[in-house]
C-alpha cells in the first residue's frame, strides 16, 4: 500500500468518524443518558487523557512562550465554543441538517481568510459565497425534523455559530500547525480546552448514572471520545502531510452523505425537498468557492 493510498483511507475514515457521529451523539443526549454540556466535558476530558498520554511516546517540543496565548484563543473557538454549540445544536437539530450546514466551513474560512489574512476574493467566489449562505438561511429556517422534541431553528442556527467558530479556529492555528508536531499541539490545545469547559460541563458530568447505561450507549460514548475526537485528530494530519489541501478539502461533501445514509437506517432521521434543494446550494458554493483553493476539511 503507497503512502497516498494510506493517506486517502486515512481521510475518508475522518469523514467516516464525524458522519457517524451525528447519529451516536445525537441519541446519548436525547435518550436523556448524558446532557450535552455534560457529554462535551466528557468528550474532552477523554480526549485530553489519551492525547497526552500517546504524547509520552513523542519527542517534546519546546514552545514560545508566545504561542501558548494562541493556543488559549485556539482552544476557546476550536474546543470550547466549537464542541458546546455543536452538541447544543445537535440536541435540538437532525444529524443531516448539522451536517449539511457544517459544509459551509469552507466558506466561513474564505470570508475571515479576506479580511484576516488579505486574500483576494474572486466574483466567481462571491456567487459561491452568497449560494451557500442561501443554502444553510433556507435549511435554518424551513428545514423540520422528524422528532417532536427538536427545535430545528435554534439547533441550526447554534451549529452554523460553531461553523464560524471552528472557522476563526482554522485562522489562529494556520501558523502553528506547521510550526509544531501534531501531537505538541492538539495535546496542549485540548488541555487548555478541558480547563475552559469544566465550569459549562461539570453539572450535567457529574449527574451522569454510569449505571443506568445500556451497551449501545455505552459504545457511542466511547466511539464520540475516541472515534469522533481522538482517531480523527490522529488521522487528519496523516491526510495532510500527504494530499493536497484541495483534495481534503473535497472530502467534506462525503461527511453530509454518509451523516444522513446513517441517521435513516438508524431511524433518527429522514430527507425531504427542502433539505435536498438546501444541500445543493451549499455544495455548489463550497464547489465555487473550492476552485483553485486551499480550505481545510471539517473537525
Amino acid at each position: 500500500m503507497t503512502s497516498r493510498t494510506f493517506a486517502l483511507i486515512a481521510l475518508f475514515a475522518v469523514q467516516l468518524l464525524y458522519a457517524i457521529n451525528y447519529t451516536f451523539a445525537k441519541t446519548i443526549m436525547n435518550e436523556g443518558y448524558i446532557g450535552p454540556m455534560g457529554l462535551v466535558l466528557a468528550r474532552v476530558l477523554g480526549a485530553t487523557a489519551l492525547f497526552w498520554l500517546f504524547g509520552l511516546f513523542f519527542k517534546t517540543e519546546k514552545i514560545e512562550s508566545k504561542d501558548y496565548i494562541t493556543f488559549f484563543y485556539a482552544a476557546i473557538f476550536g474546543v470550547v465554543i466549537n464542541m458546546l454549540l455543536f452538541l447544543k445544536g445537535l440536541e435540538y437539530t437532525t444529524p443531516i441538517h448539522a451536517s449539511v450546514i457544517v459544509t459551509t466551513i469552507p466558506i466561513i474560512i474564505l470570508i475571515l481568510s479576506a479580511f484576516y489574512l488579505k486574500e483576494n476574493i474572486t466574483k466567481l467566489k462571491i456567487i459561491g459565497v452568497l449560494l451557500g449562505l442561501g443554502g444553510a438561511v433556507i435549511l435554518t429556517l424551513y428545514g423540520k425534523s422528524t422528532r417532536i422534541g427538536d427545535n430545528v431553528l435554534l439547533g441550526n442556527f447554534m451549529i452554523f455559530i460553531n461553523a464560524i467558530s471552528y472557522s476563526i479556529y482554522i485562522i489562529i492555528i494556520k501558523k502553528l500547525a506547521s510550526k509544531y508536531h501534531p501531537f505538541t499541539f492538539i495535546k496542549w490545545l485540548f488541555l487548555f480546552g478541558l480547563i475552559l469547559v469544566i465550569p459549562f460541563g461539570f453539572g450535567e458530568f457529574q449527574a451522569i448514572e454510569w449505571q443506568s447505561f445500556t451497551p449501545y450507549v455505552s459504545f457511542s460514548v466511547v466511539f464520540v471520545i475516541v472515534g469522533a475526537t481522538f482517531a480523527t485528530y490522529i488521522l487528519n494530519p496523516i491526510a495532510l502531510t500527504k494530499l493536497k489541501a484541495t483534495t481534503v478539502g473535497t472530502f467534506i461533501y462525503i461527511q453530509p452523505v454518509i451523516a444522513g445514509i446513517f441517521a435513516m437506517l438508524m431511524g433518527v432521521d429522514s430527507i425531504g425537498i427542502v433539505k435536498i434543494i438546501a444541500a445543493l446550494l451549499i455544495f455548489a458554493g463550497v464547489y465555487l468557492v473550492s476552485h483553485n483553493a486551499q480550505p481545510k476539511p471539517v473537525s
